[in-house]
């Protein structure tokens, strides 16, 4: 697999710095989030959401939909709420993901899952107050500047991405798998298309919708997404059964215990990497189009394939 820090193939795309450029984009969201939540009464509910919200991570899907903004024209000021609400929607999953009656987590990102500090009850009301309050933020927080038909087209695409269209309709699929050893790739792929790549699709697609991509640009998008979101599931496999906990942040080895099908399983660890790469390099081939402007959303390609946790 490719390092991290040597992401740059050919001489002129060396002075890009992938990991300087991550954690420069990280602060910016955790500022934007921080102040997105304060805590107020009932103080207990608040507490709690940014108990999760303000846990760490990679913040890839906000920083993503800046990127995307930022390639075509647009700004990070535009895109922020975006981001911050995709930050959120992925957040609100983690915490639903993890309760008994799903996966039954104790651990993520290092900490004690939400529902072990406040009880499921104010962890299932925390992931529905960041739910509600994402929609809100798009709403009510994104510029004049943006056109109101943007906007609109932003909650549209949120809305399905989280929906029986996306998430929640590849959880209910995860869900009923568990435990069968029949599960066929298209499954898979179905599950891990709507659960996984369709939030970083609407990452990045809401970002170029915001300043204005073309429906031209908007497929481009929409296939790169694809891509590298797959290819991120099959890494995360890979990781469940090749990292350790404390690389991982939360319990290794989840998948094999629940009997999961998964990519691993089908093809095994090199293949799987194989098909990751394959589908970075497609996912790449979008962004021919857009020249040196696409550097960032190339490289984080990349990065999904060679990461640890």
């Amino acid at each position: 697999m490719v390092a991290a820090d040597n992401l740059q193939k050919t001489p002129e795309e060396a002075t890009f710095n992938l990991l300087a450029y991550l954690k420069e984009r990280q602060k910016i969201c955790e500022a934007a989030l921080d102040k997105a939540i304060p805590i107020i009464y009932p103080e207990k509910i608040y507490e709690s959401m940014r108990y999760s919200l303000l846990a760490g991570g990679k913040r890839l899907r906000p920083i993503l939909c800046l990127t995307t903004c930022e390639m075509m024209g647009g700004t990070i000021e535009m895109a922020m709420p975006a981001a911050c609400a995709v930050e959120m929607i992925h957040t609100m999953s983690l915490i639903h993901d993890d309760l008994p009656a799903m996966d039954n987590d104790d651990y993520r990102r290092g900490k004690l899952t939400n529902h072990k500090i406040y009880g499921d009850a104010v962890a299932i009301l925390a992931g529905d107050g960041l739910l509600a309050y994402a929609f809100e933020m798009v709403a009510t927080q994104t510029p004049d500047s943006v056109p109101k038909d943007r906007v609109l087209q932003v909650v549209a695409r949120l809305g399905r991405a989280l929906g029986a269209a996306g998430l929640v309709g590849g959880q209910v699929v995860d869900l009923d798998s568990e435990g069968k050893s029949d599960i066929s790739l298209e499954t898979l792929t179905f599950i891990h298309n709507h659960k996984t790549a369709a939030l970083l699709e609407a990452s990045v697609v809401c970002g170029g919708i915001i300043a204005g991509a073309s429906s031209e640009d908007v497929q481009r998008l929409t296939r790169y997404s694809q891509n590298i979101g797959l290819a991120f599931q099959i890494v995360d496999d890979i990781l469940d059964i090749t990292a350790t906990k404390e690389q991982l942040g939360k319990s290794a080895g989840k998948d094999l215990t629940a009997k999961k099908v998964t990519y691993p399983s089908l093809w095994g660890i090199e293949e799987s990497r194989a098909k990751a790469q394959q589908l970075i390099e497609a996912a790449c081939a979008e962004l021919k189009p857009f020249g040196k402007l696409a550097q960032p959303l190339e490289a984080i390609a990349h990065f999904i394939t060679s990461r640890n946790h």
